[in-house]
């Protein structure tokens, strides 16, 4: 059993079939007898894949600021909620709980997320996979910028090789 921390979109208003590939990676999540750990909201993506995990069996462990438990509406079906002061504390207990990280779609929160433990990974920091399950070409431009990036020096080649970019759940789980 896997520890996996999803970082994905708590913003409301998006397209359904984001809402859908957040439930499909809950489910697996689940169906395969992982842990999920996330942001601790119950809206959006990250509400769908935690009611989706815990649908299929999975334990699930939110991390959530005061801040933001009115705002991101704290999931309190959790099995266990921790409740936080500030962003980087949730960070740093998500990360401390997580044995990979599997990223979706999101905005400026995921990807903030995503270059923390990316950026960790890549200086040796910890050892876990960061996976991005990009099953329509939602992430296609930043990959092409971070690619320009390598090729100008900018980023270590070693670091964007070591990113795990997949378009499918099979591929996604068969490397956490």
């Amino acid at each position: 059993m896997a520890s996996i921390c999803v970082f994905c979109a708590s913003a409301t208003g998006i397209d359904p079939s984001y809402l859908q590939l957040a439930a499909e990676v809950g489910a697996r999540i689940g169906k395969d007898g992982h842990q999920l750990v996330s942001g601790g909201g119950r809206v959006s993506m990250m509400g769908e894949v935690a009611a989706a995990a815990r649908a299929h069996g999975a334990r699930t462990l939110g991390v959530i600021p005061k801040h933001l438990m009115g705002y991101e509406v704290a999931d309190t079906e959790s099995d266990e909620l921790l409740v936080v002061d500030t962003m980087r504390e949730r960070k740093a207990l998500m990360d401390a709980h997580a044995d990979a990280f599997l990223v979706l779609p999101g905005g400026i929160g995921t990807l903030e997320e995503f270059f923390e433990v990316w950026t960790a990974g890549s200086l040796g920091m910890h050892p876990k996979p960061v996976i991005v399950l990009d099953p329509d070409g939602f992430y296609a431009p930043l990959w092409q910028f971070l690619q320009s990036l390598t090729e100008r020096g900018f980023v270590r080649p070693a670091a964007w090789q070591g990113l795990h970019r997949v378009g499918d759940l099979d591929a996604a789980f068969a490397l956490v």
